[in-house]
């Protein structure tokens, strides 16, 4: 071996230009974004409107769908209440299945003035239990529709009768039922003896 090649070989070692092994490269199926995504937020689900008249939920499945006679207004008869919990009273205090209306109205304490509540037998067309006579056609043939409020101390509030005209029209309309047989429980025909939507609730203010 020359000298000349000793002298080369000793002059690369030193000046670090030999092989050495690098890591490999990670590989990832992931392709490499050009752009930061967007954050992506939920927005609220906006309260759907039947012919921009009624909420959607008024409105029965159609597949149980039943038809309808007439309409018969209460009121609770307690200063506080929603559908939830006229539901508890009417299973824990009457035995019954559950809320024996189709609709509450709230006047505010637990629930919104004015706000309408679609009770389960609504949802599933059941018959109610609000009104007893003797054939018991009003819980058959009648909608339910409950105040919350005692009437007989006070009037209910300007919101809760904008709230009643609208279903009660919409109910009306619906199913055909005329004026005559929109009816305050103690007005019903067979109905027992009751003061049931209470002295301060006037039915002219329906009409």
């Amino acid at each position: 071996m020359s000298r000349f090649f000793v002298y080369c070989l000793i002059l690369l070692v030193f000046s670090g230009c030999v092989y050495q092994a690098e890591p490999v490269p990670e590989i990832s199926n992931e392709p490499t974004p050009i752009f930061n995504l967007p954050k992506i937020f939920a927005t609220p689900k906006p309260q759907v409107k039947v012919n921009g008249y009624v909420p959607r939920e008024w409105l029965p499945p159609g597949n149980v769908e039943k038809s309808w006679s007439a309409v018969i207004v209460h009121h609770s008869a307690t200063s506080y209440g929603n559908a939830a919990i006229i539901d508890k009273w009417h299973r824990e205090g009457n035995k019954w299945k559950g809320v024996g209306y189709d609709f509450v109205i709230g006047n505010g304490t637990r629930s919104g003035d004015g706000e309408v509540e679609v009770t389960y037998r609504w949802r599933q067309q059941e018959v109610g239990a609000h009104c007893r006579t003797k054939d018991n056609w009003a819980n058959k043939e009648a909608v339910g529709i409950c105040l919350v409020g005692n009437f007989n101390k006070r009037s209910p509030t300007a919101k809760q009768m904008a709230s009643l005209k609208k279903l009660t029209h919409f109910l009306q309309k619906r199913y055909g039922i005329h004026d005559e047989m929109v009816y305050s429980h103690k007005g019903t025909p067979g109905a027992r003896v009751t003061e049931c939507p209470g002295r301060r609730f006037s039915m002219s203010q329906l009409r």
